[in-house]
């Protein structure tokens, strides 16, 4: 049994032992990808192979994959360099979306985190030329996943095209970017076992992005600067050993549901964000009524167990979840919850202490409120 508890993969997950392989092994590639004499053309070849298995992972073709620093700079590129001027997400959305395009409208969800298509139908009815529709296809936080299907064909009819930041969902369920109808769409590494500090964004075939970053023009002057070759490998690897192991999170989704049968049995007080409609295997939002998240976080560290208080990428930032706000606005949950995310080396044992954990943190917050 390992010495802690480890429920926050959508942070960032475990290197796997396949992406450390392919890192070692790229080490001792010395080449320039962008050189012409044998070294170069060695790593080339192996930052081709990394975007075969990358395209394999999300159903795109190959040339369609564009290697950047993450999900962040995938989600910038999109949104900067699609050429439209007018923007709509919804309110969910990650903050690498948010803070990419401020000005951008965004649309209302449903309590369950749901983006209301009638809200987007009625954003785009004047026509969507000049439109680009910005939706997450799994949020962070609760896990709900997104009618992708059905929002490109409500912006496809309008003339929009659609971004989809899929950093969530990509290796833990089966996407296919051509058969969804998606314009772009971004993924990261690190939230699938690769290394962080790589990422892509997919573009459709035949439809043209501008570079948001000046230099050499590499990746077919989609995105200057020379490959990390090195994490780029990794971030293939993982791609690979993701689509192959994509059955193993029907088990964490028993696992998971094994933790919510305890939040639900503790009655009230304790409410799961979003459970009522489809979300990733391994998410769960939990709210412990008068506990702030924060408190939660440091009483599970305290027990061996890693959870997180929203995304990673708002660490330090004491405020309400926006994510949460748009389920339920004003509600105090948004400042109770906590997430946790498991992933594939969780162990049955691991939901046995992440459950004794939380049911010791709940009946000291149950005591305090008497």
């Amino acid at each position: 049994m390992s010495d802690r508890v480890y429920a926050d993969y959508n942070a960032t997950a475990p290197l796997r032992g396949e992406t450390r392989s392919a890192m070692i092994g790229a080490m001792d590639v010395i080449g320039n990808p962008s050189s012409v004499h044998g070294a170069g053309r060695e790593a080339r070849a192996l930052i081709e192979t990394a975007r075969r298995q990358v395209a394999g992972l999300i159903g795109a073709a190959p040339q369609s994959v564009v290697f950047t620093s993450g999900g962040t700079e995938a989600s910038a590129l999109a949104l900067k360099g699609c050429g439209r001027t007018r923007v709509f997400t919804s309110a969910i959305e990650h903050e690498a979306v948010l803070a990419a395009v401020p000005e951008a409208v965004r649309l209302p969800v449903d309590a369950e985190g749901v983006l209301m298509l009638d809200a987007l139908q009625a954003a785009l009815s004047g026509g969507g030329e000049d439109c680009l529709v910005s939706v997450q296809w799994a949020n962070n936080e609760t896990g709900v996943l997104q009618p992708i299907e059905q929002i490109v064909e409500i912006a496809h009819a309008n003339g929009a095209l659609v971004h989809s930041d899929a950093v969530q969902i990509a290796g833990k369920l089966p996407i296919d970017m051509k058969a969804a109808g998606v314009d772009l769409m971004s993924v990261s590494a690190h939230k699938i076992g690769g290394p962080a500090g790589v990422g892509a964004l997919i573009v459709r075939e035949g439809l043209d992005i501008k570079a948001i970053q000046s230099g050499g023009g590499q990746e077919k002057g989609r995105r200057s600067g020379t490959e990390n070759k090195i994490g780029i490998a990794g971030f293939g690897a993982a791609a690979e050993a993701s689509l192959i192991t994509l059955g193993d999170w029907q088990r964490v989704a028993v696992l998971r549901d094994r933790f919510e049968a305890t939040v639900r049995q503790a009655g009230n007080g304790a409410r799961i964000f979003s459970s009522g409609v489809a979300r990733l295997p391994n998410t769960s939002c939990v709210s412990i009524r008068d506990a702030r998240g924060e408190t939660q976080v440091i009483a599970m560290d305290l027990a061996r167990v890693a959870v997180s208080s929203g995304s990673a990428c708002s660490s330090g930032k004491v405020r309400r979840s926006h994510v949460l706000d748009a389920l339920d606005p004003g509600s105090p949950d948004a400042e109770t919850a906590i997430r946790v995310s498991i992933g594939w080396e969780t162990t049955e044992e691991d939901i046995d202490r992440l459950v004794a954990a939380w049911c010791d943190l709940y009946k000291r917050s149950s005591d305090n409120q008497q």
